[in-house]
């Protein structure tokens, strides 16, 4: 009976939630539901930096700027499902009290992942049992944005446990892609990545902990940063893991343009963050990072184009390429990469670290039948599978199929303890110092570029297959190095095609759940991005360098840069 009555409670709040955000929709003033006006468009037009001097020159009051905004974030969702929390209302009030409007960041409105917490709202992350818990107080985050003088007027929605590259959960529904409503836009900041792509906001705040904030903008065509640990602030939010420090995650800014981006990181940076949050770092922002990575004319670029586990698919190989030529154009050495450390050996290590616990904390919050993220329950299943039962099976998957990268993932995926876990945090830090050691004194590269994933957006429900295709960005994290990924071009059926020779079961089992659902035909349209890494709390370089790819690729590659959509 317990079982039935928590089950029948989960539906009643997920339904009292939709209820509610299609209430404060429905109920907002009536300038909101109307088409744009030739204002909201010139507003809509201008950079954030462009849009900050406005408000300081009293060329534009803050609430145009937020009501230009809020009218588009609603169409948003209304193709996307990308909002969760609607605080609209709220934010009209805040820009007269609570906001600084001399700040970096006067009169912007931001978007924010649904996990960051503002008071008066919850911070659901996807599981019913977190509804009903508004917020007293404002989290740390949000407190830097409003004294930076951003407006927080949305929240976005995201997968429960976190842990997907998809965004779909009970309580806010399932988001779609802003390019093709069959797929995902990502995960797990996909809310904010469709939001951004149909320009309902021009920036926001995600997370990431093994790709939150780097797939779902290479999924949905923006741009994202992932920050190392202590340059950004990393509290301030609801977590589906509290606790988990082997791979930490970190809160990173994602944009509509590269220009947003770099405006956005410095500016929250020149607000020292580490008076709002001890886990930052005293580090400001360095100009003469930003002079030195800009002024030198012949860089020298590793490229990584294949982790030995998938191999990108034809599209994501392509947009590497271009960006690759367009370099080699503008007179930079390409260095061909081969890592000092295998990327196979750091998809196994940071797995096992991030779910030590035996995905026990992620599945606690959820209530009886509860719908699971589709890739979080595979990892769940395989976790609770008997050890013996589990051993016999991977030998089988290892001696039989001969599928040595599935074998390793499978053979010690348990609950992990004390002793076991202090190992793997050994091994993470020799790992980390043999790819410190390689940089510094071998590839001696100014900054590495790669895919951030091996396909394009998965189809919905295709992270069950794909669960463990994140190799490309979880490796960065364990590692901690900075990285940026920008949109390149997109999936086109005429030159992306898998060639004839192609099959399925030639692959290993990972690979096989990320190619499953590759069909250049079907994905025709969708976004397909780079990535670019520097070392640790390398921003202001990696930003430079994310600037210098994209103008390569706009003076050399065929058809420019890459084009957003269009504002309804």
């Amino acid at each position: 009976m317990v079982f039935l009555f928590d089950y029948l409670q989960h539906r009643r709040d997920c339904k009292r939630k939709q209820r509610e955000r299609d209430l404060r929709i429905a109920t907002l003033p009536a300038t909101y539901l109307k088409p744009l006006s030739a204002q909201d468009r010139d507003i809509h037009g201008k950079s954030v930096e462009e849009l900050v001097r406005d408000v300081h020159n009293n060329v534009f009051q803050p609430i145009d700027i937020l009501r230009a905004y809020g009218k588009v974030a609603i169409k948003a969702h209304e193709k996307t499902n990308c909002l969760t929390e609607i605080m609209i209302a709220e934010a009209e009030g805040w820009v007269g009290s609570e906001v600084n409007l001399q700040g970096p960041l006067a009169g912007i409105p931001i978007s924010l992942k649904d996990t960051i917490d503002v008071s008066g709202f919850d911070s659901s992350v996807g599981y019913s049992c977190n509804t009903g818990k508004l917020h007293p107080k404002d989290g740390s985050m949000v407190r830097l944005l409003k004294d930076a003088g951003a407006i927080p007027y949305v929240k976005t929605n995201i997968p429960t446990t976190l842990l997907s590259f998809e965004s779909t959960n009970d309580v806010w529904g399932r988001c779609t892609n802003p390019h093709n409503p069959k797929y995902t836009p990502g995960g797990s900041t996909g809310g904010e990545a469709a939001l951004l792509a149909l320009g309902g906001s021009r920036i926001g705040i995600g997370s990431d902990v093994a790709g939150s904030v780097r797939v779902p903008a290479h999924f949905s065509g923006i741009y994202s940063l992932r920050c190392s640990i202590g340059r950004w602030p990393k509290i301030g939010g609801t977590t589906s893991m509290p606790g988990q420090d082997g791979i930490p995650s970190v809160l990173s800014p994602m944009a509509r343009t590269m220009g947003d981006l770099t405006y956005f990181t410095k500016s929250l940076l020149g607000m020292n963050p580490w008076k709002y949050d001890h886990t930052v770092h005293p580090l400001e922002w360095r100009e003469d990072q930003i002079r030195d990575a800009r002024e030198k004319k012949r860089l020298r670029i590793g490229v990584m184009r294949d982790d030995g586990v998938i191999t990108p698919s034809p599209a994501c190989a392509r947009a590497l390429q271009i960006a690759v030529t367009a370099l080699q154009s503008s007179g930079h050495d390409i260095i061909p990469l081969t890592p000092p450390s295998p990327p196979l050996e750091a998809l196994l290590l940071a797995s096992h670290l991030l779910l030590a616990d035996g995905c026990k904390s992620v599945t606690s919050f959820l209530r009886p039948y509860e719908r699971n993220d589709p890739g979080a329950a595979e990892m769940s299943f395989y976790a609770k599978i008997p050890r013996p039962l589990k051993y016999l099976y991977y030998l089988y998957v290892r001696y039989i199929r001969r599928d040595e990268v599935w074998a390793g993932l499978l053979r010690d995926w348990h609950e992990k303890s004390v002793y076991e876990y202090q190992g793997l945090i050994a091994r993470r830090e020799a790992y980390k110092a043999k790819w410190h050691e390689w940089w510094e004194r071998e590839a001696r590269i100014d900054f590495l570029i790669t895919v951030p994933n091996a396909t394009p957006a998965v189809p919905h429900d295709g992270m069950k297959e794909a669960v463990s295709s994140c190799g490309y960005t979880f490796l960065f994290n364990l590692l901690d190095y900075t990285a940026g990924v920008l949109p390149i071009t997109h999936v086109d059926r005429s030159q992306d095609a898998l060639p004839p020779t192609f099959r399925l079961r030639d692959l290993n089992g990972v690979a096989q759940g990320a190619y499953v659902h590759y069909d250049a035909d079907k994905m025709h349209g969708l976004p397909v991005g780079v990535q670019v890494v520097g070392q640790r709390l390398q921003e202001e370089r990696v930003l430079t360098f994310m600037e210098r790819v994209e103008e390569a690729v706009e003076r050399w590659a065929p058809g420019g840069k890459y084009q957003a959509l269009d504002i309804d």
